[in-house]
């Protein structure tokens, strides 16, 4: 390794603005992040504000930097991560043309159909490695063609909204493949963008940006950006990735049979794989990984962390989490026969519905706070449970490792509970910073601070905890998750019924 070099990693999340300064030991020197406005102007719809990102990331930086002796001439690159599928319009000036809509976006049903129709479910799943979702970008241009053409025909740029950044940073539209293949316009095996689904859907080639990989420098910080943030001038910006993908680095998970798993509003079992593997009928979301010549697995559940924090504001706003959370301790797994759904904002794996709906069920006058909190636990473990069981059959049988992160991870009994429903043993690490961290790592490898990304991770990350399953909590938990898979199809058409 080189001397000391500090590096900076920058993560527009759905919630906040962070940036993030480490040195070459993974030592976090500063962190700061500014609050993000969500705007919900219909049901079913989710937009921000760009500028308003824009705007947060140069507070963030500029207190990040005050949080530390360095001159900003010391950091040798800048790392970008955030929020995936985000779409971004720019007309030929780079002014953005309408809010951004966002990843838990879901008015895009119809154009998922159309999609569908028009590529073909099987032929789109085996060059993108998706089905199309109402989460991605691909039906978000098209309903803006079909909602707002005004708007579509003053478009010349398409960007993610961490590439949005990029390009105020430096002035260059460009994309890292790892956000470019959640987009399901990529060519995922070839990790560009795909001409035959941009003919079919009729999408100009030129909107598309130049893409990179994670460890690739795609620009400098230019004059403005410079004067904006109080960066310095010249500052190679590296590719980075999209949210997960730097998550995953930010907790080692970046080789094969590592997998990781992210507590956070939405829930993420993420596997890194060798080559561009798909899951047959697209359950599973197969991205690039932000490490050149990697792949992953991921699979999503829309309301994780976010199933915790509804229930704590809406049932008992005054109570800590700590607190509430300890109260569940006392109640004996399985929740007395209470199963949870956390499907409050639809659900993406394993069940791609916008429509699917939360609930509790089995609910008895015997039943305590202590008992909903519990079973809220377990729904959302259920939950990830479903996802490791779509790895397994996509092929990925041998995972020797587990690393959790994210905000739910802080709860010790939440780690055991996941355990014993994932019969695994899970692992933290001695960084809770995540995407951003990630993110840093990735810029210092495109400034040969490391030489590779696996490098970089065994020098600065370590295991600082470990859970195992309980033996005798196996049976009874897979007893209540037989129980739990039946209860989205018992309930699929009463939900539509309620959504209609």
């Amino acid at each position: 390794m080189s001397d000391q070099k500090y590096l900076l990693g920058i993560d527009i999340s759905t919630t906040g603005a962070k940036a993030l300064l480490i040195n070459s030991q993974g030592e976090v020197l500063a962190t700061a992040t500014t609050a993000l406005h969500l705007s919900m102007p219909q049901p079913l719809w989710s937009e921000q504000d760009p500028q308003e990102w824009w705007q947060g990331v140069c507070e963030s930086v500029k207190a990040a930097l005050t949080q530390t002796n360095l001159n900003s001439a010391d950091i040798c690159a800048v790392g970008l991560t955030g929020q995936m599928h985000g779409l971004v319009m720019l007309d030929e000036n780079g002014t953005v043309l309408r809010p951004a809509i966002l990843w838990n976006d879901q008015r895009t049903s119809a154009q998922c159909d159309q999609i569908r129709r028009l590529v073909g479910k099987e032929r789109l799943i085996a060059i993108t490695g998706n089905d199309a979702l109402t989460g991605f970008t691909a039906p978000k241009i098209l309903w803006v063609k079909e909602n707002e053409p005004d708007v579509f025909q003053k478009c010349r740029h398409i960007l993610l909204p961490k590439d949005y950044i990029r390009f105020r940073l430096t002035g260059e539209y460009a994309m890292d493949r790892a956000g470019g293949s959640g987009t399901i316009l990529f060519d995922l095996e070839k990790r560009d963008w795909s001409d035959e689904i941009l003919h079919t859907l009729e999408i100009p080639r030129e909107w598309m940006p130049p893409t990179f990989e994670g460890t690739r420098i795609t620009g400098s910080i230019g004059l403005q950006g410079a004067a904006d943030t109080g960066l310095n001038a010249g500052t190679p910006v590296a590719g980075g990735g999209g949210d997960q993908a730097a998550q995953a680095t930010g907790v080692g998970a970046v080789r094969p049979g590592v997998a990781a798993v992210t507590l956070g509003t939405s829930g993420v079992v993420f596997a890194t794989t060798p080559a561009a593997l798909v899951e047959p009928q697209g359950r599973l979301h197969a991205f690039c990984h932000s490490i050149p010549g990697r792949w992953h697995l991921m699979g999503v559940m829309l309301s994780a962390a976010g199933s915790l924090q509804w229930y704590r504001d809406t049932f008992a706003p005054d109570v800590s989490f700590a607190d509430l959370v300890a109260e569940a301790d006392f109640i004996q797994p399985g929740s007395n026969g209470l199963l949870f759904l956390p499907y409050l904002t639809g659900e993406r794996t394993p069940h791609p519905d916008p429509l699917a709906r939360g609930a509790w069920v089995g609910l008895t006058a015997l039943h305590t706070r202590a008992h909903l909190t519990r079973a809220v636990l377990e729904g959302v473990a259920f939950g990830l449970r479903d996802c490791f069981e779509l790895l397994r059959s996509a092929g990925l049988e041998t995972i020797t490792e587990v690393r959790i992160s994210g905000g739910g991870a802080r709860s010790r009994l939440w780690q055991q509970i996941i355990a014993d429903v994932l019969n695994v043993e899970l692992k933290t690490v001695n960084t809770t910073e995540g995407a951003a961290f990630g993110a840093a790592l990735l810029a210092g490898v495109a400034v040969d601070v490391w030489p590779d990304v696996d490098q970089a991770c065994s020098e600065t990350l370590t295991i600082t905890g470990a859970v195992q399953p309980l033996a005798e909590n196996q049976q009874l938990y897979q007893h209540y998750y037989e129980i739990y898979k039946t209860l989205y199809p018992a309930l699929k058409s009463i939900n539509q019924l309620l959504s209609a």
